[in-house]
């Protein structure tokens, strides 16, 4: 019976062994997350913003890496969506993000200062008619480089081809300012890479 109980604690003490080795040989799992994600990939759109893509982020598209200098929040009402400054390329771009429904509509737009169209003509830009598809006031607060106040009050009219393939937008931040236009082309999430921004310092 002794020589029973020795053999078996003995066994004991190499299995124990056994399955210390084998625990302290296993890879551990890094708490560092292992490189930058993608803020549009789908399972984080909800969580899509500011905090992700803001001041210092990156947007790779076309082959070129854009920075962003600057990021507009847009309120009207319960909707809420974003601009945000890009540059990199010939000329800076404005890149909009909208959660429509669970669907996120993204648009590259240019500022085109060699368009001197006002609202009510008629709506026909480099030989392209549009007609007006929404219009409408929100509030605004703004970060980073993007040439306006901190916050403010702004009109919009927003226009598009016959199949959105275009877009026309009208946009107006003070009741005495010029209309600004801008011609823009939807993207898809599948064709942009996007660093988030770098979290803010601390105090």
């Amino acid at each position: 019976m002794g020589t029973l109980l020795v053999v078996l604690a003995a066994v004991l003490f190499v299995a124990s062994i056994v399955v210390l080795v084998i625990a302290l040989r296993r890879p551990k799992k890094s708490a560092q997350p292992g490189g930058r994600s993608d803020p549009l990939s789908f399972n984080s759109m909800p969580q899509f913003g500011p905090r992700q893509l803001g001041p210092g982020a990156i947007v790779s598209h076309g082959g070129i890496d854009y920075v962003v200098r600057g990021s507009v929040t847009f309120r009207e009402g319960p909707f809420v969506w974003w601009e945000h400054l890009l540059e990199g390329g010939d000329q800076p771009i404005w890149f909009s993000v909208e959660d429509d429904d669970g669907r996120l509509e993204l648009v590259m737009w240019v500022t085109r200062k060699d368009v001197t169209l006002q609202p009510g003509e008629q709506y026909v830009v480099d030989g392209v008619p549009f007609h007006e598809a929404e219009r409408g006031r929100a509030s605004y607060t703004s970060e980073g480089t993007t040439g306006l106040p901190a916050g403010g009050e702004m009109e919009f009219i927003d226009c598009a081809n016959a199949d959105e393939s275009v877009l026309l937008s009208f946009e107006r931040y003070a009741p005495d300012m010029p209309w600004e236009v801008s011609t823009g082309k939807p993207v898809l999430p599948g064709e942009l890479t996007v660093y988030p921004a770098p979290p803010p310092s601390a105090p």
